[in-house]
């Protein structure tokens, strides 16, 4: 009496361990599609959000203009703070506004590193600003730089820093 041995042949483990390398072949080029998609669309909410926190800061201080940096739209290095000022106007979120940075910090968000710059101020106004959004590693983290100024259109350029002289976003 011989007895029928149970189990799976190395031939047919193999052949699974091969099917499960094809799968993940095709998916993770896919998946990793997706993320850099995410993180453009994230990049692209972040800069509207900045130009409407904007005009929301020059309509609130008018006799500042617009904010010279994301940290002043911000609520500082106290995230839970709730009162507004002309530094902390709380407009933004803290990581977005770079809660532990002032100046001409860079602040990152989903995969995307941005900076708001004001423009040099007239009689003590700040009339003008920019903001740019560029991928934390191009090809990785995104494809696409956008760049946005004062009117508050939305341009991309898929190589280099985006400039007013770019694209505009459809």
């Amino acid at each position: 009496m011989t007895a029928k041995q149970k189990g799976f042949s190395l031939i047919e483990l193999l052949i699974v361990v091969a099917i499960i390398l094809v799968i993940a072949g095709i998916a993770i080029p896919n998946l990793l599609r997706s993320r850099i998609a995410a993180n453009e669309a994230s990049a692209v909410r972040s800069i509207r959000s900045i130009d409407t926190a904007e005009v929301a800061y020059a309509a609130t201080y008018p006799s500042i203009g617009y904010a010279n940096n994301l940290a002043t739209l911000g609520p500082g290095t106290n995230s839970g703070n709730t009162s507004s000022s002309s530094t902390n106007a709380i407009l933004l979120d803290s990581v977005l506004a770079c809660a532990n940075g002032t100046g001409t910090t860079t602040c990152s968000k989903s995969g995307y590193n941005f900076l708001l710059t004001g423009g040099t101020p007239v009689g003590g106004i700040i009339y003008t600003y920019v903001t740019s959004a560029d991928p934390m590693v191009q090809e990785q983290t995104g494809h696409r730089h956008f760049f946005s100024s004062t009117p508050g259109f939305i341009t991309y350029n898929e190589t280099n820093a985006a400039t007013s002289t770019d694209a505009p976003l459809q």
